[in-house]
C-alpha cells in the first residue's frame, strides 16, 4: 500500500475540520449560505496554516449542486465527485511562483469567457501570488476588476507587502492566523490516535513550538519524530532526533545566574558547545525563556505564553524565584548579544561574556565607583569581595571603561590628595590615547573644590578643555554619539570667565541645551573655574568653516610647505584610511 504523509492524508476536505481558523471559515461558509459572493478574494497568512486547503474547499462548496444546510458540500453530487476524484473542469489552480509571465496570465484570462459545464462558477485558485511579475500583475487587473458573472478568483499568497495595491483594492482580504501550540497539540492527539502511535503529550508541544504555527510543519515534523521513535514518541526521543537543546538548560541557567555562580553557568555553556549547538539560537532561546519567566510574574500576561500547561508551571515557579528587575536587565544584555553576534569574530567569547554578565546581576558591587567613569563594569567574576571602609585595593592593569579593581595585596591607609589638572600635549587629545595610557587618572572634582577656585584661563584653553570634555563623554556608551557631534562645537570666549558654545544647526544645539548644566559643570571643573557660565547661539553664516577630511587636510600641508612636500615624496609617504 502506497505511504501517503500525514500532511496530506489529513488534510482538512470540510471547513469544521480545518484547524484553528474558525471566525474565517464562518464567515465563509455564511456567505455560501447567503449567497453573497465577491467575485475576488485574497487568503493571505503565514505558511501552512490552510489558506490553499481553504481556497480548495471553498471552490468546492461554491459549486456543489445541493450543499448542506450548514454551509459545507455535500460530497455526492457530479460536481463533488468530480472535485475529488481531480477531473473537474471548472476549478483552476495556479502556482505562481513558476508561472509568473504574462503569457501565463493572458492563457488563463482566456478561459474566464467559456461558461460551466456542470455547477454554478468558474474558480480560479492561484497561489503564491506575490510571486506574477509586475507586467502580469497589471494583464490580470483589468480581468480582476470586472469578470464575468460565473468566474470567482482565489488568491493564495504569504507576502502580502508585496502585491500591488490596485490588487488588493478589487478583493476581499481573508487574514489567516498563526496557529497556537494547543491547537496543534489536539490535532496531533487525533492523528497519532487514528495511526496507533503512542506519544507522551510533553513531546507533542515540543513538535507544536517547533512548528511556529503551521499545522503542516507539525505534521511533518510529528512523521519524522514517529519513524526515529518507531511509533513511541517521547519528548526526550524528539528533541535528540530534531537536534534542539533542551528547555532545561535554560531554568538552570536562570536559576545559577540568580545564585551569581558563573563558574557552573560556564560548565552549562560549554556542554551545550560541546553538543554542536550554535551560540547564536542558544542565546535567542535563552532570551525567549526569559520573556516567558517575565509574562509568567503576572497571571494577566501568562495567556501571552504558547506553551503546555506543564510548562507554564515551570515558568511560573521560576518568576517567584526572579526579581523583576533582573528579567529586565537579562533580557537587554541577550538582546545586545543578539544583535552583536553576526558581526562577532570570536563568537563563542561574546556569548560567555553575556551570560557572565547575566550571572552578575544580582551580585553586590565590588566599590563605589569614583568620579566619572562608567557605572557599567564587571564584578570579580567568582568571588565577592567587600572592602573595608576607607580602604583602596591595588588594582591589575585594565582600561579605563572596563573592570571592576580586584584586590591583591593587604589594604593601605591612602592619604587624601587634591586632583591634580591633566596636561594633554595635543589639542584635545585622542580616545584611543585616553584608554591606552594606564596612569593617567580620570579628573574629579567636587562640587564644593569647584564653586572656590577662580583660575585664569584662556580661550585656547577653554578649546582644549571642552574637547577633552567630549572625549571623557564619549566612554560612557549612551553618550558616543552626542560627544562626538560636540566635537564640531565652536567654543569663544567674548568675556572671561564667560564661554560662549556656537552650533551649526538647531538639532545639535538643543541636545547640548538639555545637558548644559552637566556640560557647564564639567568643564568648570577641568578648567578650575567655578564661576565659569556657558552661553549657546547658532553660527552666522561668516562662522560656519567647512570641515576638511585628512586628505584635504595633507594636501594644504604639502602645497603650503615644500620641505614637507619632497619628504613626503622621497620617503613614498601616504595617508593611512
Amino acid at each position: 500500500m502506497e505511504y501517503i504523509v500525514s500532511a496530506r492524508k489529513y488534510r482538512p476536505l470540510t471547513f469544521d475540520s480545518v484547524v484553528g481558523q474558525s471566525s474565517l471559515t464562518t464567515t465563509l461558509k455564511n456567505a455560501v449560505s447567503s449567497g453573497k459572493l465577491a467575485h475576488a478574494y485574497l487568503f493571505c497568512g503565514p505558511r501552512g496554516v490552510g489558506k490553499t486547503t481553504c481556497a480548495r474547499i471553498f471552490a468546492k462548496v461554491i459549486n456543489c449542486l445541493t450543499p448542506t444546510a450548514t454551509g459545507d458540500a455535500c460530497g455526492e453530487c457530479e460536481s463533488c465527485k468530480a472535485f475529488a476524484e481531480g477531473r473537474s473542469l471548472n476549478i483552476f489552480e495556479l502556482d505562481a511562483a513558476s508561472n509568473n509571465g504574462v503569457e501565463q496570465i493572458k492563457n488563463l484570462m482566456e478561459q474566464t469567457h467559456i461558461p460551466p459545464q456542470t455547477g454554478k462558477y468558474k474558480v480560479f485558485i492561484i497561489d503564491e501570488v506575490h510571486m506574477l511579475s509586475t507586467q502580469a500583475f497589471n494583464a490580470f487587473l483589468k480581468t480582476l476588476e470586472e469578470p464575468p458573472a460565473h468566474v470567482i478568483f482565489i488568491l493564495a499568497t504569504t507576502e502580502k507587502h508585496k502585491i500591488l495595491p490596485t490588487i488588493i483594492s478589487r478583493c476581499q482580504i481573508y487574514d489567516f492566523e498563526r496557529m497556537s501550540v494547543q491547537d496543534m497539540v489536539n490535532h496531533l492527539k487525533y492523528v497519532a490516535k487514528n495511526e496507533g502511535i503512542t506519544y507522551e503529550e510533553e513531546a507533542l508541544n515540543v513538535i507544536a513550538e517547533k512548528a511556529d504555527g503551521g499545522m503542516r510543519d507539525a505534521l511533518s515534523i510529528f512523521d519524522q519524530a514517529a519513524s526515529f521513535c518507531q511509533g513511541n514518541i517521547t519528548r526526550q526521543k524528539v528533541l535528540e532526533d530534531l537536534n534542539m537543546l533542551d528547555a532545561d538548560n535554560y531554568f538552570k541557567i536562570i536559576d545559577l545566574a540568580l545564585e551569581n555562580k558563573v563558574s557552573e553557568v560556564m560548565l552549562i555553556v560549554n556542554n551545550i558547545f560541546s553538543h554542536g549547538f550554535d551560540g547564536g539560537l542558544m542565546i535567542n532561546g535563552l532570551a525567549s525563556h526569559v520573556r516567558n519567566v517575565l509574562m509568567s510574574s503576572d497571571e494577566r500576561t501568562t495567556q501571552l505564553i504558547e506553551t503546555s500547561d506543564a510548562q507554564r508551571q515551570k515558568y511560573a515557579e521560576q518568576a517567584k524565584r526572579c526579581n523583576p528587575k533582573f528579567l529586565y536587565k537579562a533580557l537587554k544584555l541577550l538582546n545586545q548579544c543578539d544583535l552583536s553576534y553576526r558581526q562577532s569574530s570570536n563568537k563563542r567569547l561574546l556569548v560567555e561574556l553575556t551570560l557572565i554578565q547575566v550571572a552578575q546581576i544580582t551580585q553586590e558591587e565590588d566599590g563605589e565607583s569614583a568620579g566619572r567613569s562608567p557605572k557599567k563594569r564587571l564584578k570579580s567574576l567568582f568571588n565577592l569581595l567587600t572592602l573595608p571602609q576607607g580602604t583602596v585595593q591595588k588594582s591589575v592593569e585594565r582600561s579605563v571603561a572596563a573592570t571592576k579593581p580586584i584586590v591583591t595585596e593587604e589594604p593601605k591607609k591612602v592619604a587624601e590628595v587634591k586632583p591634580k589638572k591633566l596636561n594633554i600635549n595635543s589639542l584635545g587629545g585622542s580616545f584611543a590615547s585616553l584608554k591606552a595610557k594606564k596612569d593617567r587618572k580620570e579628573v574629579v572634582y567636587s562640587l564644593g573644590e569647584t564653586a572656590n577656585e577662580n583660575e585664569k584661563f584662556t580661550e585656547d584653553d577653554a578649546k582644549r578643555e571642552w574637547l577633552r570634555m567630549c572625549n571623557y563623554m564619549a566612554l560612557d556608551a549612551k553618550d558616543v554619539a552626542l560627544a562626538s557631534r560636540m566635537h564640531n562645537v565652536l567654543v569663544k570666549m567674548p568675556e572671561w570667565p564667560k564661554v560662549e558654545a556656537v552650533f551649526e544647526n538647531t538639532m545639535l544645539k538643543d541636545d547640548v541645551e538639555s545637558i548644559l548644566p552637566r556640560v557647564q559643570n564639567d568643564l568648570a571643573k577641568l578648567l578650575h573655574n567655578g564661576k565659569l557660565t556657558i552661553t549657546t547661539r547658532l553660527a552666522r553664516k561668516e562662522e560656519i568653516v567647512k570641515k576638511l577630511t585628512p586628505q584635504e587636510i595633507l594636501e594644504k600641508i604639502v602645497e603650503t610647505n615644500p620641505a614637507f612636500a619632497r619628504m613626503q615624496k622621497q620617503l613614498g609617504l601616504k595617508l593611512e584610511r
